[in-house]
């Protein structure tokens, strides 16, 4: 099965393209720029066509993943050259237009499946992210679809067009619009961000946060959905009349008022208290993974960056609340506290397991007659950077003092330095290494 990613070289379609190649689907992404492509072909290990006609026309699913004001005739250029049989797929963030011209363009026999990712290329996985489909009419490509998601765990939403773009007025519409606004409003009056960190609750910084987050998505895409959604007209009026209300009962210091509004308001959003749990983890997250670090002050972490995906291991030297610095054979690496995430134990032992090389050895040692091997064994196991520890002999003779046993174990280990701690533990229990 062949998958064409249309405008695949970059953002979400760069991303999708990614996700579905390390699946070991076999994927052509298509690109304007052709050093782009080029470059992404070789870094992915997919094939790159230049030609989007060419590329729709050998795919088994066309997944186009273009600029918003660029779908309406990407559709119509690839539709009717498409296979018999096929699936065609938008990822836009508008679909009454480009479900209605799919369904005039797609090439007979040619199923359509307008869809909406509910993310940006940032994320690692599907995993409880959440997908809206909107199929006019659903067919054998819309079976596996939906199986495909919920395999990789993804939230599913099926609705229709018009249902979703009215939903996105308000969920990208609105809160993108209002966000924007409260960035301009700040800069305007020329408010130093971080001072104003200083002064700020837990709330206040996470508000901060999600609106960074907005405003650092490309604008080019922010503009097209505000103005390609019909129903977003209707909410920047509604938005304004309501604002121009408040501000008003502020004005005229109509405290009974705008108290009444406010309230409804809250009653409106349903399940405060909900609202209010969910609210606090968020804000708790900001402050755990700080709380946890400061215990493990120096000693070993492991840290993923959230981006990269890459793995840093070393001493934790410096933790201040934006930056932490890890130091490893004498090498110091400083990490942005926000980039990075905590591995567990069990995680960064399989890291380990997954990218050090295992080295297998015997320790023998005197213990009193009535010890228990056994949990030497699990007590060595139990150390840091060791896996596989297990009693593989005991021995009583000429060469044992009385009253005592040798005991061997046999280890393995992922860091060389731990078979000083195996030597030290044993000492530990009082035994003569042999």
């Amino acid at each position: 099965m062949k998958i064409a990613v249309i405008g695949g070289t970059r953002g979400l379609g760069k991303w999708i393209a990614t996700f579905l190649s390390r699946k070991g689907l076999d994927i052509v992404v298509t690109g304007r720029n052709e050093v782009t492509g080029e470059s992404v072909s070789k870094k992915l290990g997919v094939e790159y066509i230049q030609d989007n006609i060419k590329a729709a026309s050998i795919a088994d699913i066309v997944i186009i993943s273009v600029p918003i004001d660029a779908t309406p005739d990407t559709i119509r250029e690839i539709g009717p050259v498409m296979k018999e049989g096929s699936l065609i797929m938008d990822v836009t963030s508008v679909k009454k237009e480009p479900s209605e011209i799919m369904q005039e363009y797609a090439a007979k026999g040619v199923e359509v499946l307008p869809c909406h990712p509910m993310f940006g290329p940032r994320i690692r996985t599907l995993d409880g992210q959440v997908i809206v489909l909107t199929p006019i009419k659903t067919g054998e490509w819309y079976d596996k679809v939906f199986q495909f998601l919920e395999s990789e765990n993804a939230r599913i939403i099926v609705t229709t067009p018009d249902i979703h773009d009215r939903m996105m007025s308000i969920v990208q519409g609105l809160t993108h619009f209002a966000y924007i606004s409260i960035a301009r409003t700040i800069e305007k009056l020329d408010i130093d961000i971080k001072e104003s960190r200083k002064f700020a609750s837990p709330i206040y910084n996470l508000m901060l946060d999600t609106i960074a987050r907005i405003t650092a998505q490309n604008p080019y895409l922010v503009y097209s959905i505000q103005t390609k959604n019909i129903y977003i007209k209707e909410t920047h009026e509604t938005f304004l009349n309501t604002f121009t209300e408040l501000k008003d009962l502020i004005a005229t210091e109509n405290q009974e008022e705008f108290v009444s509004s406010m309230s409804s308001a809250a009653k409106h959003l349903d399940d405060l208290e909900s609202a209010l749990g969910r609210s606090d983890k968020a804000i708790s997250v900001l402050t755990e993974e700080v709380s946890t670090l400061k215990k493990q002050m120096g000693r070993e972490v492991g840290l993923r960056h959230i981006y990269s995906g890459k793995v840093h291991i070393g001493i934790l030297d410096k933790l201040t609340p934006d930056f932490l610095t890890l130091t490893k054979n004498k090498t110091s690496t400083r990490l942005k506290l926000s980039n990075v995430e905590v591995l567990n134990n069990e995680e960064l032992l399989q890291w380990k397991l997954d990218n050090y090389t295992k080295k297998s050895y015997d320790i023998s040692g005197t213990f009193p007659k009535g010890c228990n091997p056994d949990i030497i064994a699990n007590t060595v196991n139990s150390l840091q950077d060791v896996v596989d520890a297990k009693v593989i002999d005991t021995y009583q003779g000429n060469q044992i003092a009385q009253g005592n046993v040798s005991v061997t174990i046999r280890y393995s280990i992922i860091n060389e330095n731990a078979s000083i701690a195996v030597e030290k533990l044993l000492m530990g229990f009082g035994s003569q290494i042999r």
